[in-house]
């Protein structure tokens, strides 16, 4: 039996037309029945890079009892010119995070879909405090299980005061060496005292992984990375699933 963890988050490839373009990480998040993907939203939009998919493909798995099954699923970003995904702002400017709306019925009847709800959002960010261990569950440079087509899991911590906005912006800073192909990977925490995890969800929902975060005055021929990282705070998702 697989950990849910890692069946709640998904490849992501997006396209232009049948063009491969870029890989990344999303995760499945239900509020009121109602099923999305969560991403960065530089993964289907970038305006500086010129980066303009058209749609993505998820990979989902469609058979319980056997995890090297899974099938690529379609999903269109736009209809009649209007994109299809949600995005929204706050008093800084925009949040890197978007939820895409799945309809279950066009879904494969078999997926083993397993997903965040608000009830995994911390109620309390005072029980997070810096330095506490999280883990990154993505496809860093899509590297990941091919067989079994599981995502893999970095070992981070937090690196900024929780509950304050980094810097002014709605994100908060993740100490961990990750890579291209990790945005829009869920940043959780274990709950403490819920069982093996292979059959409930028992993670908190802390954030979004956006990217990599560098110091201004980096000297790249004397200075090492930072190995920071910006995640956007999960409670986004209540706004981008009204």
């Amino acid at each position: 039996m697989i950990e849910t963890l890692l069946l709640a988050v998904t490849r992501v490839s997006t396209f232009s037309g049948a063009q491969l373009l870029t890989g990344a990480t999303g995760f499945f998040f239900e509020r009121d029945e109602r099923l999305f993907l969560v991403s960065a939203r530089h993964v289907v939009l970038d305006e500086i890079s010129g980066h303009r998919p058209d749609r993505l493909e998820i990979e989902l798995h469609i058979d319980p009892q056997d995890v090297a099954q899974t099938t690529q699923f379609s999903i269109p970003l736009y209809r009649d010119g209007r994109a299809l995904w949600r995005e929204t702002r706050d008093r800084a400017g925009a949040i890197d995070v978007i939820t895409l709306e799945l309809q279950r019925a066009v879904l494969p009847q078999s997926v083993p879909l397993h997903y965040f709800t608000p009830q995994h959002l911390i109620a309390d960010l005072r029980d997070i405090e810096v330095g506490d261990r999280v883990v990154i569950v993505g496809f860093p440079l899509g590297f990941h299980d091919n067989f079994h087509h599981l995502p893999v899991v970095r070992q981070a911590v937090i690196a900024s005061a929780f509950g304050i906005r980094f810097q002014g912006r709605g994100h908060f800073l993740t100490d961990a060496r990750l890579h291209r192909g990790t945005s829009g990977a869920p940043v959780v925490a274990r709950n403490a005292g819920t069982g093996s995890g292979r059959h409930s969800l028992p993670w908190s929902l802390l954030g979004i992984h956006a990217a990599r975060i560098e110091a201004d005055q980096r000297d790249a021929r004397q200075d090492g990375r930072l190995d920071l990282n910006c995640a956007w705070y999960a409670d986004a998702l209540l706004v981008l699933t009204e």
